[in-house]
């Protein structure tokens, strides 16, 4: 047995259970982690809710991200090995002390970066590193906007745009989170509870605006991102936390000056897993060299789960949380 969160109905942060769960021993493929931490994200909320449907019903563990110790391993396994220091962003599931997964799934985790590191950053972390240099590719002197910068994501995209030269710009809500988005790369970073951030870019930049908004706020902010950028740049949608972008006209994009548009997720650019490998790659050089510090702002208990969730959709968290089995 196991301790784990499930769901067995969708609703709020109140429908986490702690309870034990049974594990058997991994198969052919498979291999048993102990976690030693595990990483929360807005998408386990979605999860939760029943936004997203759940892979194979319910109960569900949600949880997509976590690193620890490979403790067993099933037959014909050769990619790791008991002992190896290990994270993964999916499949879902990570609310638990251990679990049998894929061991396909399995990245090594390097020795010079820590395992709570590990858990806080590797789909927060892959999301920047695909976001920056695959879905657009930020070069010197871009001038790109993001929304919620003093969250986990925004607050390792922030330091990594600057590194790649570009004029970084964010949002966020309140005084503490501006300064510590300004602390983590961003050149300006607008208070949207007392800023119009439309008119704020537009004086930021001299009226040439924005070549990319990564946006992943959703229902708030869309039609204020669109009018953010220039004639041709480009707008990512990369999650709804303020709910789902209602149905548009393509025209719309037209209209504001022949804009592109895309909805990217992780799980397609790391579906082959030599992409997956190199984006976690390019993570981990960033942060072992000191461009990219990853800040863990709140720890959990594992049984504190609905904590977690209570503050992440409260908007009260900022950088990562993890949960401690």
């Amino acid at each position: 047995m196991t301790k784990a969160i499930r769901i067995h109905e969708h609703g709020g942060p109140e429908v986490l259970r702690y309870e034990d769960v049974a594990l058997g021993r991994p198969g052919p493929g498979e291999a048993r982690v102990r976690h030693a931490a595990i990483g929360v994200n807005f998408i386990d909320c979605y999860f939760r809710t029943g936004l997203y449907p759940a892979p194979n019903g319910l109960p569900l563990i949600p949880g997509n991200e976590a690193a620890g110790e490979v403790v067993e391993v099933g037959e014909g396994v050769t990619g790791v090995a008991v002992g190896d220091r290990v994270a993964y962003f999916e499949p879902i599931g990570s609310y638990a002390e251990e679990r049998i997964m894929p061991a396909a799934k399995l990245i090594k985790v390097p020795d010079n970066i820590g395992l709570d590191q590990a858990a806080a950053m590797l789909l927060k972390g892959m999301t920047a590193e695909y976001l920056l240099r695959r879905t657009f590719r930020v070069k010197p002197g871009d001038i790109v906007l993001y929304h919620a910068a003093a969250g986990g994501v925004g607050l390792i995209f922030g330091q990594w745009a600057k590194a790649l030269g570009a004029t970084v710009i964010g949002t966020a809500g309140g005084e503490e989170k501006v300064k510590l988005a300004q602390s983590h790369g961003y050149d300006h970073v607008i208070d949207y509870r007392k800023d119009d951030f439309v008119a704020a870019v537009a004086d930021i930049t001299g009226g040439r605006k924005c070549d990319v908004v990564y946006d992943s706020v959703g229902k708030d902010t869309f039609e204020g991102s669109l009018d953010c950028l220039r004639p041709l740049g480009m707008f990512v949608s990369f999650g709804q936390s303020s709910g789902p972008i209602p149905p548009f006209s393509i025209n719309l994009l037209s209209q504001k000056g022949s804009l592109f548009a895309t909805r990217p997720t992780l799980f397609s650019y790391a579906a082959d897993a030599a992409q997956r490998d190199a984006i976690a790659a390019a993570l981990f050089d960033v942060v072992a060299s000191g461009t990219v510090r990853i800040d863990i702002g709140q720890r959990y208990g594992l049984a504190d789960a609905a904590s977690a969730h209570s503050d992440l959709e409260a908007r009260r968290t900022t950088g990562a949380s993890i949960l401690l089995p």
